[in-house]
C-alpha cells in the first residue's frame, strides 16, 4: 500500500513545481551576477584595435554595457531605441561585438548607426562568458563602483528603457 504512495507523491511534488514555474515570467532569468562587481576585463577597441579599452576605465561612471553582434537578428530591432537614446547623452553605452568579425561589425555600425561612446571586440567570447551572457542581444547596467545592478536579456525595449532601465539610472546618478 505505501509502494502505491510513492508515485502520487511524486506527481504531487511536480505538479507544486510546474504551478510555481508558472507564475515566473520566462523573459526574467536572474542573473547571480546583479550586486556584485562586473567581471574585469581588457579588450581592444573594435574601430582603433591597437588600443585597449578596460572595466576600470568606466569606475566613477554609471553605464551600460550592450552586447551585440552584426548577425543578431534581435540586435536589429534594439538599434532604433539606442540610437535615440545615444542621443540623451544620459550614461555611456559600451557595446561589445560578441563573437563577430571586426569587419562585419564595423560595416553593420557604418550602415545602421552607432550609438556607443566605445565598441569593444569579444571575438572569442569570453567577456561574454564572464558576464554570464545566454545570447545577444543582453545589456548590463554598472553603476560607479563597478557593480552591475540590472541585466537586460533580449531587446531593450521603449517600454523597459522608461520603466525598469532611466528610473534605475536616475537612481544610481544620485
Amino acid at each position: 500500500m505505501k509502494k502505491a504512495l510513492i508515485p502520487l507523491a511524486v506527481f504531487i511534488v511536480l505538479v507544486i513545481f510546474l504551478a510555481i514555474g508558472l507564475t515566473r515570467d520566462p523573459h526574467e532569468i536572474p542573473s547571480p551576477l546583479i550586486g556584485k562587481p562586473a567581471p574585469n576585463f581588457s579588450a581592444p577597441i573594435l574601430q582603433a584595435p591597437e588600443k585597449q579599452f578596460s572595466a576600470k576605465d568606466m569606475l566613477g561612471q554609471v553605464w551600460l554595457l550592450n552586447t551585440w553582434a552584426s548577425w543578431c537578428v534581435a540586435c536589429r530591432q534594439e538599434h532604433p531605441i539606442l540610437m535615440e537614446f545615444a542621443k540623451t547623452k544620459t550614461l555611456p553605452i559600451i557595446g561589445l561585438d560578441y563573437k563577430d568579425k571586426d569587419a562585419d561589425g564595423l560595416k553593420w555600425l557604418a550602415r545602421y548607426g552607432n550609438p556607443y561612446d566605445k565598441t569593444i571586440t569579444d571575438k572569442d567570447g569570453r567577456i561574454g562568458i564572464d558576464f554570464g551572457v545566454y545570447g545577444v542581444p543582453e545589456s548590463f547596467l554598472i553603476d560607479k563602483a563597478g557593480v552591475i545592478r540590472y541585466k537586460q536579456i533580449g531587446p531593450i525595449t521603449d517600454e523597459t528603457l522608461r520603466d525598469k532601465i532611466l528610473p534605475l539610472i536616475r537612481e544610481l546618478q544620485k
